[in-house]
């Protein structure tokens, strides 16, 4: 075959795919643009979801470290009378009462305005902290739970928040509850709170309903399983300390 004719054959090959090619689109033209424009809606909505969460987390951060800000100002008391006032010193608070109290509301507002977001969940386990520390416990309660419904179990800030709930429990005498929630902390899977520090609370849930052989059995068990931890030295006073 001649030069010239490959060249025109070609050429031919080429202006007939060329040919096919817009046939094709124009006979699935609205299914194509429709297609397409599904892609960059699709798109477009998962960037606007990545810049609002990232906005969202920025924020619910903001509220969060202002409130733990707050929680870690100064108290200045006022002088007694005839005294000097010491010089003011900004963001400090009058009582400890008036500090807790005003980061208690930003820890609220924070989990409250963003109760999904990770600094959300950890604003509402601190507003419960803070109204455990208040005496608050019915208040301090129900956040507690607020986190454990949120978050679960196998989360840091839901076992927190158990453990946080069992103490209030344990504090105001309702041991059964206590117990049973320190139990359930250790017999979970994949912990992430330290178990002997579970168990050191546990034994003395039982020690203060009157429970003292489960009480001993607990620390025992500390002392062990657990005998380079922090707690064996304690438990094992707690052990020795309880008769029969």
């Amino acid at each position: 075959m001649k030069r010239t004719e490959r060249h025109h054959l070609k050429e031919n090959e080429v202006a007939l795919s060329v040919a096919r090619a817009r046939d094709t689109f124009e006979t699935y033209r609205k299914p194509i643009v429709a297609g397409a424009v599904a892609i960059v809606a699709v798109i477009v909505a998962v960037a606007g979801i990545v810049i609002w969460r990232q906005q969202v987390d920025d924020r619910s951060r903001t509220l969060l470290g202002e409130a733990m800000a707050i929680e870690q100002a100064q108290v200045t008391p006022a002088p007694q009378p005839g005294q000097t006032p010491p010089p003011a010193q900004p963001g400090s608070y009058p009582t400890e009462d008036a500090k807790l109290q005003a980061a208690l509301q930003k820890y609220l507002a924070a989990a409250d305005a963003y109760p999904s977001s990770p600094a959300g969940v950890a604003a509402r386990y601190h507003a419960a902290s803070t109204l455990a520390v208040m005496g608050k416990n019915a208040d301090a309660l129900k956040q507690y739970q607020q986190v454990i419904d949120r978050v679960g179990s196998g989360s840091l800030y839901g076992e927190m928040a158990k453990m946080g709930a069992a103490d209030v429990e344990a504090a105001t005498g309702q041991y059964d509850k206590a117990i049973a929630r320190y139990s359930e902390l250790v017999a979970g899977k994949d912990a992430k709170l330290p178990v002997e520090g579970i168990l050191m609370q546990l034994g003395r849930a039982y020690q203060d309903k009157g429970s003292a052989a489960d009480a001993k059995k607990t620390f025992k068990r500390i002392v062990d399983e657990f005998p380079q931890s922090p707690y064996a030295a304690s438990a094992k006073k707690e052990f020795d300390a309880i008769k029969g």
